[in-house]
């Protein structure tokens, strides 16, 4: 593994929760699990992916520009989700943890993408290659209500008669926040196409802003200091920027371990250092 350093400006160290030296962390915070979606698509010329950025007055990561996604919650990991597509013993196989976790983190990523963004990468049970027929007012009504953990997942899925539908993910990335953080998360980087006949809208509280962007445009407004990007964003982008289609970035090869930044000084000053696969 190769280490590479993300220099830290002062906006990023701001949002990150850091100031300009490496605190002493005595018990660094615990990771919880989360899961993030590249949404992707291509109808409309080259490649695009979905990004938020999230609203400054976020804990975490606040204005920085993310893919949908966030924290697991333990309902994700109940058994009776209905479920479609690669097993939970291979996704566990795949994501190198066990079945609770894999059940977790693949339902956390279609979870979040809906909360976020609307899209439910899910079937009818009947129709298991077909798209959810939710009319709008119920799709927003269910998405509020697993906002405010009201429900939870599974029970949305089995009362609608729909099947998550865990094969049109695909595996791309595991970072771990460093233990300097105050807030950190252990993230399982997925990546999708948006199924046809379904947009995002960004439509949540945590974001003031949703579009679909070039990859290569971000990482140039990233250069230029127009927006601020996390260490996995960055890598994610560069990988997406190497292809023009959905089905190239569907089937991209790349190699995935588990990557956590140290918080260090170097000449240049404060640096994100991390060992890549």
């Amino acid at each position: 593994m190769a280490a590479r350093d993300f220099l830290l400006d002062t906006g990023a160290q701001s949002s990150l929760g850091l100031g300009g030296e490496p605190p002493e962390v005595s018990e660094p915070a615990p990771a919880k699990l989360a899961s993030t979606v590249m949404l992707v698509r291509d109808d409309e010329g080259p490649l695009e992916v979905f990004m938020l950025r999230r609203a400054g007055s976020m804990a975490f990561a606040a204005s920085m520009h993310v893919f949908p996604g966030g924290g697991a919650d333990r309902r994700d990991a109940e058994d009776e989700l209905p479920w479609a597509g690669p097993d939970v013993g291979e996704w566990a196989e795949a994501l190198a943890t066990d079945e609770a976790s894999a059940r977790m983190l693949v339902a956390a990523a279609v979870r979040e993408i809906f909360e976020e963004t609307g899209v439910l990468l899910a079937s009818p049970v009947e129709d298991e290659g077909g798209s959810p027929r939710l009319d709008r007012e119920v799709v927003a009504d269910l998405r509020a209500k697993l906002v405010a953990h009201e429900v939870g997942f599974g029970e949305v899925l089995l009362e609608h008669h729909l099947v998550l539908r865990s094969d049109l993910l695909r595996y791309r990335a595991h970072w771990i926040t460093p233990e300097v953080e105050p807030r950190r998360y252990d993230t399982r980087f997925f990546v999708a196409a948006v199924p046809q006949g379904q947009a995002p809208d960004g439509d949540t509280s945590e974001a003031d802003l949703s579009e679909w962007v070039r990859p290569q445009a971000v990482l140039d407004a990233f250069a230029d200091g127009d927006l601020l990007l996390l260490p996995p964003t960055l890598v994610c982008l560069e990988q997406l920027a190497e292809v023009t289609t959905v089905s190239a970035a569907l089937a991209q090869e790349v190699a995935i371990a588990p990557v956590m930044p140290e918080f260090v000084m170097t000449e240049a000053g404060p640096t994100m250092r991390a060992p890549l696969p």
